[in-house]
């Protein structure tokens, strides 16, 4: 028998293994073969670390225990071993339990009372989805009429700028989530949505008035604005492999832009925005080199979370970093190239661990981080994968309320065995949006949903 390995992509899914109940003990890999809303722990599948989980196991009473011996410590298998351990043809069906007590114990009330919670949690997550369809095919008409009707497109733009400055700056417990691949609309327009989002966040941190706040939610909506102009055979390349004219031609979609925003007649500070979005605080950026001093607070955020974006989500999506390590990249290396107290601001709001990254918990489930904590980063929401938990019914925990749970590592969504990623499904285009409702007794909910 092979020692257990710690590798997050070891055993897609759990061998037919099982012993009976006296032969369970610490450091077997159990999976129940009973609904999740049969038993009071907290995933199906899980290691037995304390006493306590043992005896919860024996308490369900099941003829036998499916254990998978990859994911068990070596030293318990060999405790099973050899009349304890034996190997079924096919997996028993579930067992669930005949009848209901009557009267619950308090595990069992806090188990329903986290299968509502959850259901609850779901339906958030269904209304900031369709909000973010609507907010996308807003994009998309935007773009779309920006020209033809100008006065009209920017009402409209300065209404949907207006909804989410609200949303913000009135309920400071927005949270970001990432968003499933088919939410919003097309690709195109994702980057200047993700970009508006994540600046509107970083304003309300940065304490910025509702007026300067609108005025940078409509420079970052039109910040890449420029690009209309821009040959689709130069946009569509890789920056990496431009030639010097193709970098140089790229670069002139701010001059572009500014002009177009101009004839636009919208505000200064918006305007500075799309003019500043590619500067950097150390003087590197383009097209003046300006420093940090020398551009508006508004452009410094928006310059931050454009570089961010622009990392998360490249032409090629071959050479796209996950949120995790886009965050890790640009606060170790690219520091000085950021307003020091945005960028932190933003590790804070996205979290160590934000939306969108494949992490490896503590108990050895890989999960996907769907939501932050802005209270505990380290703590945010994730999506776990037990391949006994129908998709649809994916196990969705909250970091904060599971203190024997951890995140112990980001790991790069190459490394998912293929079952693990079609059920996690990491998108290939990160894209965010916010759950603006209140948690206060009577509060109204923001944002757009």
């Amino acid at each position: 028998m092979q020692e257990a390995t710690s590798k997050p992509c070891a055993s897609d899914a759990p061998n037919n293994f099982f012993v009976t109940p006296d032969r369970l003990c610490l450091g077997l890999f159990v999976s129940l073969d009973v609904p999740w809303f049969a038993h009071d722990f907290t995933l199906n599948s899980f290691k037995i670390r304390n006493d306590d989980q043992l005896h919860g196991l024996r308490a369900l009473k099941l003829a036998r225990y499916r254990i998978d011996p990859q994911r068990s410590d070596a030293q318990a298998l060999a405790a099973c071993l050899p009349t304890g351990l034996s190997r079924a043809v096919e997996p028993r069906p579930a067992e669930a339990p005949a009848s209901a007590p009557a009267q619950q114990s308090p595990a069992q009330l806090a188990k329903r009372e986290r299968v509502r919670a959850l259901a609850q949690r779901r339906e958030q997550l269904a209304n900031v989805e369709r909000a973010f369809s609507k907010a996308g095919a807003v994009m998309k008409s935007l773009n779309r009429n920006l020209l033809s009707m100008p006065k009209e497109t920017l009402e409209e733009m300065g209404a949907l700028v207006g909804q989410m400055t609200d949303a913000f700056l009135e309920n400071p417990d927005a949270t970001l989530h990432v968003m499933g691949e088919r939410a919003g609309g097309e690709d195109v327009y994702y980057h200047s949505l993700n970009v508006t989002i994540l600046a509107m966040m970083l304003a309300q941190e940065m304490g910025l008035d509702v007026a300067a706040a609108r005025d940078l939610g409509i420079g970052a909506m039109l910040h890449d604005v420029g690009l209309m102009d821009i040959p689709d055979r130069v946009l569509r390349k890789s920056p990496e492999d431009y030639n010097q004219a193709e970098r140089n031609l790229r670069q002139q979609h701010v001059d572009y832009g500014v002009t177009m925003a101009q004839k636009l007649g919208i505000a200064c500070g918006a305007l500075a925005v799309v003019a500043q979005h590619h500067e950097l605080a150390d003087g590197s950026g383009y097209p003046k080199g300006l420093k940090a001093d020398a551009m508006t607070p508004a452009a410094r955020l928006v310059s931050l979370v454009n570089f961010y974006d622009n990392l998360c989500n490249p032409v090629d999506l071959k050479k796209a970093m996950t949120p995790h390590q886009a965050l890790s990249f640009m606060f170790a290396q690219r520091r000085s190239k950021f307003d020091v107290k945005a960028l932190q601001l933003l590790v804070r709001s996205l979290g160590v661990y934000p939306p969108g990254s494949i992490v490896h918990l503590s108990n050895d489930a890989l999960a996907l981080v769907t939501s932050v904590n802005p209270r505990k980063p380290l703590r945010p929401w994730v999506m776990v994968y037990d391949p006994n938990v129908p998709l649809a019914e994916a196990i969705m925990l909250d970091l904060e309320q599971e203190p024997d749970i951890n995140i112990t590592k980001a790991i790069s969504p190459v490394m998912l065995p293929a079952p693990a990623a079609a059920y996690l499904n990491p998108r290939k285009h990160v894209t965010y949006f916010f759950d603006g409702t209140q948690t206060e007794p009577g509060s109204k909910p923001g944002g757009w949903a």
